[in-house]
């Protein structure tokens, strides 16, 4: 599992996770929620090693994302989607899927190519192997960067405000990706997935737990059915105030995502 105790991040004089504990169990699919700036996107960069604590401990199992002689052998285990692609720029479609996997896993590139075209073909990118990031649209790029996070075969999946770049029906997209991805996840056993997200409706859809974030500390972490239950997380006046602002379509009452 992934196990996050009593972590600290700093960043100069502002504490930005305060003593937050968390654990992901295999085939679970977890919804970090929050207002901006309360931590969450900060939390996925520390248990993929790309922060530096300042306390506490992650691991992943069992591989301390501190010590740099563990970290490279966690990353092997979890893979990350961005808000913002980070795709190479210079390189095709099917080179930015197939690059990691050949060269951190040295497996063979025709084995590597025929699994990125088929996982291209299940996001509809078929047709798109040879283009250039600068040629696809917002809602394609993440879908390649999805596919990019998949091709490692990862244990764990990280996706940190996947749709925050992206207009609404590019989001929708992606969402429907999503949607379907976590639904064969939980359904199998397979990866583990971990979400930042502001889409509330799409998180109650998909997540087996939810965790809620303020100011960098961990205020509720429930089941989803009890995260939105009056008498669970919704007695809570913080997450009732942060929900009463989210646009109607991401609210509990909104409209249905349809995954």
């Amino acid at each position: 599992m992934i196990a996050v105790e009593g972590v600290v991040k700093r960043f100069g004089a502002q504490t930005v996770l305060d003593g937050v504990s968390l654990a992901v169990a295999p085939g679970e699919v977890v919804t970090i929620l929050g207002s901006s700036g309360s931590g969450k996107s900060t939390l996925i960069r520390c248990i993929n090693g790309l922060e530096r604590l300042d306390g506490g401990r992650i691991t992943v199992d069992g591989l301390d994302v501190a010590d740099p002689r563990q970290l490279a052998q966690a990353r092997r285990l979890s893979a990350t989607v961005f808000q913002l692609f980070n795709l190479y720029p210079h390189m095709t479609v099917l080179r930015n899927v197939t690059l990691a996997p050949e060269v951190v896993l040295k497996r063979p590139r025709a084995e590597v190519e025929a699994e990125a075209q088929a996982l291209l073909a299940s996001v509809g990118l078929a047709g798109k192997a040879d283009a250039y990031p600068a040629q696809l649209s917002g809602g394609q790029r993440q879908r390649v960067g999805i596919c990019r996070a998949l091709a490692m075969n990862p244990r764990y999946l990280l996706l940190d405000e996947v749709t925050s770049a992206l207009d609404p029906e590019m989001t929708a997209e992606v969402l429907a990706i999503l949607g379907r991805l976590a639904g064969r996840q939980m359904g199998d056993g397979g990866t583990t997935m971990l979400f930042v997200t502001h889409e509330v409706e799409f998180a109650r859809r998909i997540s087996t737990r939810i965790v809620f974030l303020d100011q960098g500390r961990l205020i509720v972490d429930l089941p989803t059915a009890r995260f939105f239950a009056d008498d669970g997380g919704l007695a809570h006046p913080r997450i009732r105030q942060f929900l009463s602002k989210m646009a109607p379509s991401n609210t509990v009452a909104g409209a249905e995502v349809t995954v």
